[in-house]
């Protein structure tokens, strides 16, 4: 069992933390997760108080960008709505405290494109069908999870059709897939192996949001939770 967190530097400016497809992850008794995933979890692939550490670091790289500037956060539910949460409260924090400043509102909209560990064809977008209030604006989208990118390419080119200013993305997580585009968001947390992780708003049909770390969930999990 390696001693700490497998890590590279970021390959490029603004790809993350690469986490190397080596890191076997956290024993799971190291740590205090709900009781009633017993069994369904393998590790801790990274612990809350990394991500809360890197979602800071995000928070200024975002205002040292755009500060000074109006933006609209558009938050991608439901994967994305606690980092970007802590995100926008990190950012309200520099608000307060740094010579900048980055007005903000925050919106929403909802994807569902996964039936329980693969990734559809068919993308649905709830909450998107009319946001004329992004014309003229400065967005900001804030993701969960990107995979293949085939989703946020799609998401990107819906939220274009409204001409906004300008589009940047922050994505926590990054996956290096086979089937990737190439669709890499402008902020980046960590970039990780192909594995199913949950936890931190991350789901598996709807299980799993409720843990504060970011785990990988046994092949006993997707079958208990299986739809």
């Amino acid at each position: 069992m390696a001693d700490g967190l497998v890590m590279d530097s970021p390959a490029k400016d603004g790809g993350g933390i690469v986490i190397r497809d080596d890191w076997p992850g956290y024993p799971l008794d190291l740590f205090s997760y709900p009781e009633h995933y017993s069994g369904d979890l393998e590790c801790v692939y990274i612990p809350h108080g990394v991500i809360m550490d890197r979602t800071e670091r995000l928070a200024r790289d975002i205002m040292d960008d755009l500060g000074d500037h109006d933006i609209v956060v558009l938050c991608v539910l439901k994967g994305g709505y606690q980092f970007c949460s802590d995100l926008v409260e990190r950012i309200k924090g520099l608000n307060r405290n740094s010579n900048k400043s980055l007005p903000m509102r925050v919106d929403f909209i909802r994807l569902k494109s996964y039936l329980n560990d693969q990734s559809t064809q068919d993308l649905h977008i709830v909450g998107g069908e009319d946001l004329s209030v992004l014309r003229g604006k400065n967005v900001l989208v804030v993701e969960g999870i990107v995979d293949t990118g085939k989703t946020m390419k799609a998401l990107l080119s819906h939220v274009e059709a409204f001409k906004p200013k300008m589009i940047k993305v922050a994505g926590l997580l990054v996956k290096r897939v086979p089937s990737g585009s190439g669709c890499q968001p402008d902020y980046v947390g960590f970039e990780i192996s192909n594995r199913f992780v949950v936890g931190y708003a991350l789901d598996y049909n709807e299980y799993f949001r409720d843990l504060n770390h970011i785990c990988v969930i046994s092949e006993s999990g997707k079958q208990k939770y299986k739809v």
